[in-house]
């Protein structure tokens, strides 16, 4: 979500150098700084990738590792994550957007418990968002996708608040906050594994998780970044994995949903995805070029 005009990269500061006599001065021209700007994004995006290629090669093993680390709790994770947003976006919207994400993750938490699954509380990992660890898998299908569905419901309402904080200080921080939660929330149901989409269709087809990785990898090719790819990874071998052994018959059980099931799923899944874009229409923030 940087354009390139931000100072907030953390580069170390220059040596102060003694000031020039008024001959050596060189007008200002108001440049792309292009130089400038490809030598600070890869000052930032350096580290972002580093981290991207750890989780890639040593994922499971780091995923196993979190939960006994007591320093990463919940609380402990989700002020990492707002010291790395605040770099780029500032302190206020930082809070605001892992808040978000909060309410996101606890929605599969809550759905998670109502299942009858012991799941963690959210951990959160900065630039990639936040995960919740289960113990076990749930019982069906339908199941799945009322846990993944979940989360993009709260998270939803959750986007209320800002809204509504908009229209009580017509503060833009907010409207912000708002449309950023409503994108993220359409984005995770893109009918892909592991995103909630893609859970939601191990209840109604299957055959929609290629489609859906078809328009992610479309997706990825327009705005390439390191986490549409990690999420093409990881959702590649998932989603290869699962369907090699969809005609097994203990996947056959599991993914045995009644049609009372799928339609109410399908509509929560639609529905949602509607209002959804409905409120991103109205929270857009149309800003140009130099704004502040």
């Amino acid at each position: 979500m940087t354009d390139g005009r931000t100072t907030a990269w953390g580069e170390p500061a220059p040596t102060p150098a003694p000031p020039p006599s008024e001959h050596e001065y060189e007008p200002i021209h108001p440049g792309s700084g292009r130089d400038s700007w490809r030598a600070r994004a890869k000052r930032f995006l350096g580290p972002i990738a580093a981290v991207l290629v750890l989780l890639v090669t040593k994922g499971k093993a780091i995923l196993l590792l979190l939960p006994k680390i007591k320093i990463l709790t919940t609380s402990g994770s989700m002020l990492v994550s707002i010291g790395a947003y605040a770099l780029i976006w500032g302190w206020q919207f930082a809070v605001g957007f892992v808040l978000l994400l909060l309410v996101h993750e606890m929605g599969h938490v809550f759905q998670l418990r109502r299942e009858g699954i012991d799941a963690s509380a959210p951990m959160f990992i900065p630039f990639l968002g936040a995960v919740v660890a289960m113990k076990e898998l749930p019982k069906d299908a339908a199941a799945e996708a009322r846990v993944g569905l979940a989360g993009p419901i709260l998270g939803s309402l959750g986007c209320l608040i800002p809204l509504a904080l908009f229209g009580l200080t017509d503060d833009e921080l907010f409207k912000a906050l708002a449309f950023v939660g409503f994108f993220l929330n359409l984005f995770n149901l893109l009918p892909v594994l592991p995103l909630d989409g893609g859970r939601a269709m191990a209840a109604l087809t299957p055959w929609m998780w290629f489609v859906g990785y078809g328009l992610l990898v479309g997706v990825t090719f327009v705005y390439p970044n390191p986490i549409m790819l990690l999420i093409l990874l990881f959702g590649g071998m998932e989603t290869w994995r699962r369907w090699k052994a969809r005609k097994d018959p203990e996947a056959r059980d599991y993914h045995r949903v009644s049609r009372r099931d799928r339609v109410a799923i399908a509509s929560v899944y639609l529905g949602l995805a509607g209002l959804l874009a409905l409120g991103m229409d109205a929270t857009f923030v149309d800003r140009e070029i130099g704004d502040v």
